[in-house]
């Protein structure tokens, strides 16, 4: 198999035993330790060919001067990129992207259209919103005028009526020693004006999306398990850490009353904002939400369908003790609000909390609560989301639906 035209502009990079044996595992990051040279002379954000400790050719990679992470493979095993520009590449990765959306979803006018390393352009995360493309760029490598012209065109040309909104991650910019940049309109429709606000549809309900907010997006991750958790509820709803309204809001269609708590005084706005798009009439609570479910515990208050969706708790290895604790306080406490029957939808969007951690978790908390608790469902991330073998940062989003007697 021969490299790239493009990679081999830059001198090939040696990966350690350790790091070939990550790649041929199809894991598609080496870190900068697995390089045999730390600081090898490939341009910032480059296409370089990937050899292991014996010189065989592993693949092409997007290199990056700065992070970690530096290298991200583009092409594993095969010459997918050999003769073939690498805009052209991922142009027609982008159109590919949007294609399988448009087999694997409906009744919805909002999903992650890219996904970085599942939709094979790491990096690079864009989400629609009905007739609005948010862009995010996370290395140096899409951070290029080449792929970024790429990237623009093929959205441009398959959402030709959309405004293109760019997210900017300081951090991440920093990392990857990309020069600072604000968030911005960086494409604008073929017709009327470009927007910064809209409301779209999703499972049937209506939701507004501002540009402007202080999340990514509005969680389109938990798309399906909306539906899957409004099936299952009934009765008095509890719905901790809300944001803004999205299990809430799916609650309502079979419960007799729903609260929503949050500590984001401007995110509840906007969840009332999405009731009364909806015409629905719910209850919202701003709060902590350990404190509020201590509060409702120990007045004996009890509801028949609780969910708990709260952030992620362990961003690092290093916070797994502390995230397995939260969880569990946070599970045990409704466990015991729980009527006989009721449902818990319980969620982590940790990776370094594993599935297997999660429920040996949800399992002592049952023990230390005296329930029996019945697994119904154990859930990923929306198809969307697409969880890439080798790569388990992809695979992040638990949701367990149980009934608890």
């Amino acid at each position: 198999m021969k490299p790239s035209k493009t990679a081999t502009a830059n001198p090939p990079i040696h990966l350690t035993p350790r790091g070939a044996a990550r790649i041929r595992a199809g894991h598609v990051w080496v870190y900068r330790s697995d390089l045999k040279d730390q600081k090898p002379k490939a341009e910032p954000g480059s296409l370089v060919a990937v050899l292991d400790e014996k010189g065989r050719i592993l693949g092409d990679a997007l290199y990056s001067s700065s992070s970690q992470i530096a290298i991200r493979m583009f092409a594993v095993g095969r010459e997918e990129t050999y003769a073939v520009e690498l805009p052209e590449i991922v142009s027609n990765r982008v159109a590919a992207a949007i294609s399988y959306r448009d087999e694997v979803l409906q009744q919805t006018e909002a999903c992650r259209l890219v996904f970085s390393e599942a939709d094979f352009l790491p990096g690079l995360i864009v989400d629609r919103y009905n007739d609005i493309l948010t862009m995010q760029v996370l290395t140096q490598a899409m951070d290029r005028e080449d792929l970024r012209r790429a990237v623009m065109d093929s959205l441009r040309e398959h959402f030709p009526n959309s405004t293109i909104f760019e997210r900017v991650d300081e951090r991440i910019r920093e990392l990857e020693k990309l020069p600072a940049k604000e968030s911005g309109v960086v494409g604008k429709p073929q017709k009327g004006n470009a927007k910064t606000a809209t409301i779209f549809n999703m499972n049937g309900l209506r939701f507004h999306y501002d540009v402007s907010g202080q999340k990514t997006g509005a969680f389109l991750d938990q798309r399906e398990n909306y539906a899957a958790a409004a099936q299952y509820a009934r009765g008095d709803a509890l719905d901790v850490f809300t944001y803004q309204g999205g299990f809430a809001l799916h609650l309502y269609q079979n419960c007799r009353r729903v609260t929503g708590v949050d500590m984001s005084r401007p995110a509840l706005e906007v969840a009332e904002e999405n009731a009364t798009l909806n015409e629905y009439n719910l209850e919202w609570i701003e709060a902590n939400a350990f404190d509020y479910l201590k509060d409702q515990s120990v007045g004996g208050r009890a509801y028949d369908t609780i969910v708990l969706d709260p952030p992620a708790f362990a961003k690092t290895a290093k916070n797994f003790d502390t995230a397995i604790r939260g969880y569990k306080e946070l599970n045990l406490r409704a466990l015991k609000m729980l009527r006989a029957g009721g449902t818990l939808i319980s969620c982590s969007c940790s990776f370094h909390v594993s599935e297997a951690d999660f429920m040996e978790m949800l399992g002592t908390a049952a023990a230390d609560a005296h329930r029996r608790v019945r697994i119904l469902e154990k859930r990923n991330a929306a198809k969307d989301h697409p969880i890439l073998m080798g790569v388990p940062e992809t695979n992040y989003l638990k949701c367990i639906i149980a009934r608890v007697d």
